[in-house]
């Protein structure tokens, strides 16, 4: 039987944000302080954990040994609103939540946990909106967040100006995916998500960047991201 790893609900203050924030911490069934690992921190954090089926990827790889150690820890949002706020370029929490990411939760994670404690050992991982802070993080912050994961940003004009203004490209490895059908995203007043990433893959290859990515057939859901998560971890963790 494969061997299952835990997932404890933490709370964590924020004094950034002037907020408790509920995480939700996975650590391998394997499990020990005198080991170091890496760190996936998420966005949409109880999504990719019960739609995304976040932590039975992880226990199959570890137990394949197609990924290294890895702890993951989800961070999720109140509402809808208060995920628009604290996701989108333009949220009025915006920067406050990147600027909480890099300054207030990695060097707790850093204390708590034995973590390797370097850039391209964190990876931060989103879809949608919380694709979108994932990547503006990660740009902001290059040398704290060495990978990204993104399915299906949101993609606007604030986002590829940051990607264009990043000095170095070497600090961050992405892996982004888009699906064929998310022309037309009816959640989102029928916006096209489809052609702003295409941007996006382009600016990504023009500056440099390290990145793998693919468009899959289908459109902005968990229907399609569910099946990607695994190739995510494999492609960024193994």
């Amino acid at each position: 039987m494969q061997p299952r790893g835990t997932i404890n609900e933490v709370e964590f203050d924020s004094t950034a944000l002037g907020e408790t924030l509920p995480l939700l911490v996975y650590l391998p069934a394997s499990f020990s302080p005198l080991y170091k690992y890496s760190l996936l921190i998420v966005q949409d954090g109880k999504d990719y954990f019960q739609m995304g089926r976040l932590a039975r990827f992880a226990d199959e790889l570890l137990d394949k040994r197609e990924i290294g150690n890895i702890i993951i820890v989800g961070v999720h949002y109140k509402s809808v609103e208060d995920r628009r706020n604290k996701y989108h370029p333009n949220g009025k929490e915006n920067q406050t939540y990147i600027r909480f990411l890099a300054h207030e939760l990695v060097p707790w994670l850093d204390k708590e946990y034995p973590t390797t404690a370097m850039g391209k050992s964190r990876t931060l991982m989103g879809d949608s909106l919380a694709a979108t802070v994932s990547l503006m993080a990660a740009i902001k912050y290059p040398n704290i967040f060495g990978q990204v994961i993104l399915h299906s940003p949101y993609v606007d004009e604030t986002v590829l100006e940051a990607v264009r203004g990043h000095r170095d490209p070497s600090l961050l490895d992405v892996y982004h995916v888009v699906g064929k059908e998310e022309d037309v995203v009816k959640i989102s007043n029928n916006r096209d998500f489809l052609t702003p990433n295409r941007k996006l893959h382009d600016l990504f290859v023009e500056k440099g960047f390290h990145t793998f990515y693919d468009e899959f057939e289908g459109g902005h859901s968990w229907k399609y991201w569910q099946p990607d998560v695994k190739r995510a971890l494999q492609k960024m963790l193994g």
